[in-house]
C-alpha cells in the first residue's frame, strides 16, 4: 500500500522508438517479439501476451554512467553498491542555462553535498527532442567537479546533454566524478518539480556485468507536504 505521506516525481524521459538522445548514436529499434495476435492461438482461455524487443545502446533516454564507462577497472553497473543508487539524501541545485552554461566551482563551494544526490536543475530538458538540445548545453567545469568530489557527494545528475563540455575533446568532469567512484545521471528532466532539499533520490540500472551506462528510472520520493 502507497504511503500517503510520501509522493513521487518521475525525473525520467520516457524512452521512444527512434528518439535521438546523442548524435552519432543509434535510436532505440522498439517493436513486438511476440506479438498478442500469435500468442493467443497457443492458449484456451482467451489469454494473449506481448513480449516486446528493444535494440538501442546503453546510452539512451535518462541514464547512469559507472566508473566502468570511463574505467576498464571500475565499477561495472553490477558492481554498484544498491546504496549508491538508491533512496539518497538528494538536493537540487538551480543553475538556469539562460544565465550561463558553465557551472563553475562557485556554484557549488557553499553547498552541502556530503551524502547526497547533487542534482542540477538547468532548464535545458526544455530542449529535449529537438536539435537545440544537443549544442551549446550546461555543463560543469573541472574545477566544479573536484570540489564535489572533496565535498564528498554520492552522486551526481543534471538536466543536460552532457554533464561535460561537448564542445572541445575532453571530459573532465565524467574523469573526476567516476574516478571517485561517483556515479553521474544525465539527461534528467523535471527537476523543476523538486524542492532545493527534504527528498530522497533513486536511479537504479539493471545489474548488467560488463557494462558502464544504462537507462533508469530516475525519481524523487517526497514528503507529501514538500
Amino acid at each position: 500500500m502507497a504511503d500517503p505521506a510520501k509522493r513521487l516525481v518521475d525525473l525520467s524521459h520516457v524512452i521512444e522508438h527512434g528518439m535521438v538522445t546523442y548524435k552519432g548514436l543509434p535510436a532505440p529499434l522498439i517493436c513486438d517479439y511476440w506479438t498478442r495476435e500469435a500468442s493467443a492461438a497457443l492458449y484456451e482461455d482467451g489469454a494473449a501476451f506481448q513480449i516486446g524487443r528493444i535494440d538501442m545502446v546503453a546510452n539512451t533516454g535518462t541514464y547512469l554512467d559507472s566508473p566502468f564507462h570511463r574505467y576498464e577497472q571500475g565499477a561495472d553497473l553490477a558492481q554498484l553498491d544498491l546504496a549508491s543508487l538508491a533512496t539518497i539524501d538528494g538536493m537540487a541545485v538551480r543553475a538556469p542555462h539562460a544565465q550561463g552554461l558553465a557551472i563553475d566551482a562557485p556554484d557549488v563551494a557553499g553547498l552541502e553535498v556530503r551524502g547526497r544526490a547533487v542534482l542540477f536543475h538547468t532548464g535545458w530538458d526544455e530542449h529535449w527532442r529537438t536539435d537545440a538540445y544537443f549544442t551549446d548545453h550546461p555543463y560543469l567545469t573541472a574545477a566544479a567537479a573536484r570540489l564535489l568530489v572533496q565535498k564528498g557527494a554520492k552522486l551526481v545528475g543534471i538536466d543536460s546533454h552532457n554533464i561535460d563540455d561537448t564542445r572541445g575533446r575532453t571530459r573532465p568532469v565524467h574523469s573526476i566524478l567516476l574516478a571517485a567512484g561517483i556515479p553521474i545521471c544525465e539527461h534528467m528532466t523535471n527537476l523543476g518539480g523538486l524542492p532545493d532539499e527534504g527528498f530522497r533520490f533513486s536511479a537504479v540500472p539493471p545489474k548488467i556485468a560488463g557494462m558502464g551506462t544504462f537507462p533508469v528510472r530516475a525519481f524523487a520520493e517526497l514528503a507529501s507536504a514538500a
